[in-house]
């Protein structure tokens, strides 16, 4: 009698179910690196060269021993060091506190213009397009073109004498060289602030409008409990923007004013005219400094005003990473009756002192 063994059917367990993202990281991957590359090649490439170039000193000197040395040299942090001190470090300070002082107030000067702007381009009106293409020309002119047609107005027989009826030279040291540089520059990008607020305006519901209205809200209280708050992350986007753009500030006063100019020098300028006499070392210096006094910029504008400059990729949604759209476009409702209702209430509360 032959003994039959029982064939056990293999183990089933539950099959896995499989996400609908799935191998979406892989193919991301696939179809960003030739950007990625290509990032690496214009801005990786250079950075790492010019960290590189900081620590040597190139031409003719003298070393240790009295020898002529020709040709790089490593010097280590020197270049830094010869950045604070002496006469070069009086020139860098005073380079630090020009490229600080114009991105303070050109960038108060354009976040005010620009929102003005903004607000007149969103009204409806006739001859609406008109006012916004007429707006956004100033930003359309290249930054050299434009120093050169604000040069052309602060001539000793330029307009801008010729207005104010008597004869300032703009495009010397003091004051003046300064304030045509933060009036060339205002008139030039104050119109991008606008536009970007423009977008952030055209975002807000008129339901929350027409909530205020109903409960009696003035213009004021419409503008800072509605508009302002619902229009601040575009508004703090284009702001960091501006910043980034004004502490690298070259062209505009190169062209506008001149070179070795003390009261309109910057650190870009600065750096220039050092590569310029081949004193590839320090310029290289110069540039890493001015690179991490912008990284430091924007790390605290982003850690102190919450800047939105990643799309809310990391705002957290209770419920793990599923419904993230419906979680945004959710406080984005509660967002905008919270500001209905509190315009409704002080304006009810200023009826009813």
């Amino acid at each position: 009698m032959t003994a039959t063994t029982p064939v056990t059917a293999p183990a089933t367990g539950p099959k896995r179910k499989q996400r609908f993202d799935e191998g979406t990281g892989r193919l991301a991957a696939t179809l960003l690196s030739p950007t990625l590359l290509v990032l690496g090649v214009v801005v990786l490439f250079p950075i790492i060269s010019a960290l590189r170039e900081s620590l040597f000193s190139s031409g003719q000197h003298l070393d240790a021993n009295g020898f002529v040395v020709k040709g790089e040299t490593f010097v280590g942090l020197q270049n830094y060091a010869d950045i604070f001190r002496g006469e070069t470090g009086t020139r860098f300070w005073n380079a630090f506190y020009n490229t600080t002082f114009f991105t303070v107030v050109c960038v108060v000067l354009e976040t005010v213009l620009g929102v003005a702007m903004a607000l007149i381009m969103a009204k409806a009106f006739k001859g609406r397009g008109i006012v916004r293409a007429s707006i956004l020309v100033p930003w359309a002119i290249p930054t050299v073109i434009s120093a050169l047609l604000w040069k052309w107005i602060f001539q000793a027989d330029g307009v801008a004498n010729a207005l104010l009826g008597t004869q300032v030279l703009w495009s010397t040291e003091g004051w003046q060289s300064k304030l045509s540089v933060v009036l060339a520059d205002t008139w030039k990008t104050a119109p991008f602030i606008g536009l970007l607020v423009l977008a952030g305006l055209q975002t807000i519901p008129a339901e929350v409008y027409e909530a205020a209205k109903v409960d009696g809200a003035n213009a004021w209280k419409t503008f800072t409990r509605i508009t302002l708050p619902l229009v601040k992350p575009a508004l703090l986007v284009a702001v960091l923007f501006r910043i980034l753009d004004t502490l690298r500030i070259f062209d505009l006063p190169f062209v506008l004013v001149g070179p070795h100019k003390d009261s309109v020098e910057t650190l870009s300028m600065l750096a220039f005219d050092q590569a310029f006499t081949t004193k590839y070392g320090p310029a290289a210096a110069y540039s890493t400094v001015l690179f991490l006094y912008i990284a430091v910029v924007a790390y605290l504008f982003v850690k102190i005003l919450g800047a939105d400059v990643i799309g809310e990729a990391r705002a957290k949604k209770p419920g793990g990473g599923k419904g993230g759209g419906r979680w945004k476009r959710t406080n984005a409702v509660k967002a905008s009756a919270n500001a209905a209702v509190t315009v409704g209430a002080a304006s009810g509360s200023g009826r009813n002192n």
